[in-house]
């Protein structure tokens, strides 16, 4: 996790959020008033983003101190109390909603993904995630996922080349798409190409691309897909990906199955912070 952009990040969610200051807790609480509390699990879940948690206290105030009892990964039941918080009462309020907001999100990711990565185990499948992330999280989103574990997709347009509908469309075909990327690209990219039918799957092999992804293809198309294909390249399955198809999907012999659900649809854990006078 690049340490910088996640400290800019945070800034800028606290500038949002807290702007000139918590005229509510400054208000009750003097600046020496002291508090304990922890965080409660009110449903199971994975852990993600406790350095991200943990990172936004620090910034607000270095005298709250946060210990927690499960590391980002790890399974946490409903119910359980899995870290606890002691510092100034202004400043754990302060950072609570903020620090909560990123916890229970990426968390939730985390969750998601190890229930996908779990409905096709066995098959050798590996789950990824997609670039449908909200705008200045995909850093963390994709964090999540990862320790959720699934994989990670490209992270931006410029780490692998991606031939989509739209460009085939422009292109004038799929091998005049890879063929002029083959032109102007490093041998060391690898080159994916969208198909939608087995007539592109056809000729995207005969085009020698690294990965082709199958896109919202039934079932019975993807098992001829797969087929066709025969290890000459990777396949991938993407649209239309949910929880309950995973395992169909794995069992069609695909290698990669991307969900972009995993980053832009989950729903974030049920998490609280909750103080204690001490």
């Amino acid at each position: 996790m690049n340490k910088l952009l996640l400290d800019d990040l945070l800034k800028r969610a606290m500038i949002e959020d807290i702007g000139t200051g918590d005229v509510t807790s400054e208000t009750i609480f003097s600046q020496d008033h002291m508090s304990k509390g922890y965080l409660l699990a009110k449903q199971d879940m994975i852990a993600a983003g406790i350095e991200v948690f943990s990172r936004v206290f620090a910034m607000i105030d270095d005298k709250v101190t946060i210990t927690f009892q499960c590391a980002d990964g790890e399974p946490v039941q409903n119910g359980q109390k899995f870290a606890v918080l002691q510092g100034p009462t202004r400043s754990l309020l302060t950072g609570e909603r903020v620090a909560l907001n990123f916890l229970q999100h990426l968390s939730g990711i985390a969750t998601e993904t190890r229930k996908y990565v779990e409905a096709c185990a066995g098959y050798g499948t590996v789950i990824v995630d997609t670039r449908k992330t909200t705008p200045g999280l995909r850093m963390l989103e994709k964090y999540a996922v990862a320790i959720g574990g699934g994989k990670n997709h490209r992270y931006g347009l410029d780490t692998m080349v991606l031939i989509k509908d739209n460009h085939i469309k422009a292109a004038g075909g799929i091998l005049q798409a890879v063929t002029k990327v083959r032109s102007v690209i490093s041998p060391y990219l690898k080159i994916e190409v969208e198909a939608e039918t087995l007539e592109e799957v056809q000729t995207a092999l005969s085009a020698k691309v690294d990965i082709i992804m199958l896109d919202n293809m039934p079932l019975s198309m993807i098992r001829e897909a797969t087929i066709l294909i025969n290890h000459q390249a990777l396949v991938e399955v993407s649209g239309n990906v949910t929880l309950d198809r995973i395992e169909e999907l794995a069992s069609a012999g695909v290698n990669i199955i991307s969900s972009g659900a995993l980053t832009h649809s989950v729903k974030a854990t049920d998490i609280s912070m909750r103080l204690e006078g001490i």
